[in-house]
């Protein structure tokens, strides 16, 4: 089976707000980034210039909130310590709940111009893909996956302004750490017919040469995958994601999935 037995989308109580901005134009990417941004632990200081020691000052106070009130890049939210508070603002990249057959949750994918992330909810937040939102939230990892945890509901309003959907065309081979929380395309051969894994959903392996990345077609996306059978050549557009210790492209819906016999 591919799920651990261990919930996967348990959520904490972290208070989280999402602004909405509507609009949204989709434009493709030249190329994958060439690295995540994923980390934690503590920030890393400057070193301290050398000569003789400055008088004794007191030290500056942090601020632990300012992470919450300033919006930061999801590039830059990426980067901070599992446990920090974050708001980010950007597009909505994939429909609440597309997912919840194996990320056992109602949440949803977010984007800007450089970077991707994943928001856990319990609830169907009122998003659709393409509008703009604000987000705030807890920093958490979910079976490998970075995810932002909202748990707030009633914070939502409409502040308008256009959002950009990039999908960056990587080879199968590509998809890993680097490309997590992106929107990302792959072209390739269809390796061997559709694995059932209900409940959660079915696998399908495609390779272009460059070596094999799993499919993972989540039920509430409707995909057929009974019109897929090995050795048929697909393009597949999805959510770059991650379950334990193997990264695969969740499709959203069935236009995700395009045969190109």
């Amino acid at each position: 089976m591919r799920k651990l037995s261990y919930p996967r989308r348990a959520l904490t109580a972290a208070a989280a707000t999402i602004t909405l901005l509507t609009g949204a134009a989709v434009v493709p990417a030249a190329a994958a980034p060439t690295a995540s941004a994923r980390a934690s632990g503590a920030a890393v200081l400057p070193a301290p210039a050398t000569g003789a020691a400055p008088a004794a000052t007191r030290p500056a106070a942090v601020d632990a909130q300012a992470p919450a009130r300033r919006p930061v890049t999801v590039a830059g939210a990426r980067r901070l310590p599992l446990g920090t508070t974050v708001t980010v603002m950007a597009t909505v990249s994939t429909p609440p709940g597309a997912f919840e057959s194996s990320f056992y949750d109602k949440g949803f994918g977010l984007l800007d111009s450089a970077a991707g992330i994943y928001v856990s909810t319990s609830f169907a937040a009122d998003v659709r893909v393409g509008q703009r939102v604000r987000v705030t939230g807890v920093l958490a990892d979910q079976a490998g996956l970075r995810v932002i945890r909202q748990a707030d509901a009633a914070a939502v309003r409409v502040l308008g302004g256009p959002g950009v959907l990039r999908v960056w065309p990587v080879p199968t081979g590509a998809v890993s750490e680097a490309t997590e929380g992106l929107l990302v395309k792959v072209s390739g051969t269809v390796v061997g017919d559709p694995v059932d894994d209900l409940p959660y959903g079915y696998k399908v392996t495609v390779d272009d040469g460059s070596g094999p990345v799993l499919v993972f077609v989540n039920t509430q996306t409707g995909i057929d995958v009974g019109a897929l059978h090995a050795g048929d050549r697909v393009a597949v557009t999805g959510f770059s994601s991650q379950y334990d210790t193997h990264y695969e492209v969740d499709p959203r819906s069935p236009a995700d999935i395009v045969l190109l016999n």
